[in-house]
């Protein structure tokens, strides 16, 4: 036989090629290549996924030591109510303030608590807050000494809504006279919680 044309032999072996081709794509790469390119896909996935899990094992003891840390700071946090729920709290706020209130002004005349109303007040706060309403009816000095006494002692307590209203009248007689004042105010500290846990009431 007389060899084939160079033309003839390029156009069998393109034919021969596009065979070897097609027959991959239909009997190797769909059943073969692309599940095991898929699969590559999902063991680097996972094996990424594996990597940042032993990461954030690694760091679970430092994470926990430092929760401890958190947890202790807040029990002995001398800024928080120390009653276990609000009821208590409320009633220690009333108590509190009865005592500021007798200790800035022996005379009782010179200072006194018209009322003291314990609030429900719900807040987005990360600690509940316990507020009591107050009215007083006091001389200026005495406001004063009751209001920084309120706010410098222990547990840390705030005050809020400050409202004055002068009266025309003497709380004190003799010479020491001072102006009377209505004064209502919210008073409110922050109830300390477990974590997980809310208070009762």
């Amino acid at each position: 036989m007389a060899p084939l044309p160079v033309a003839e032999r390029w156009r069998v072996l393109g034919l021969a090629l596009l065979a070897l081709l097609l027959a991959y794509l239909l009997l190797l790469h769909w059943w073969f290549t692309a599940p095991m390119l898929r699969l590559g896909a999902e063991i680097r996935e996972l094996r990424a996924q594996e990597q940042s899990l032993r990461l954030e094992t690694a760091q679970r003891a430092k994470l926990e030591a430092r929760l401890a840390q958190v947890r202790s700071f807040e029990a002995g946090n001398p800024g928080f109510l120390p009653e276990a729920n609000r009821e208590l709290a409320s009633a220690g706020l009333v108590q509190r303030l009865q005592q500021v209130v007798a200790s800035a002004s022996p005379n009782q005349s010179a200072c006194q608590i018209t009322a003291q109303t314990p609030t429900d007040m719900p807040s987005q706060e990360p600690f509940p807050r316990v507020m009591v309403q107050v009215r007083l009816r006091c001389g200026m000095g005495e406001l004063g000494a009751v209001l920084h006494a309120l706010e410098s002692g222990s547990p840390q307590l705030f005050i809020d809504n400050l409202d004055l209203l002068s009266r025309r009248t003497y709380l004190v007689t003799g010479n020491e006279g001072a102006g009377a004042l209505d004064v209502s105010f919210d008073l409110y500290g922050y109830l300390k919680v477990a974590s997980g846990k809310r208070p009762r009431g």
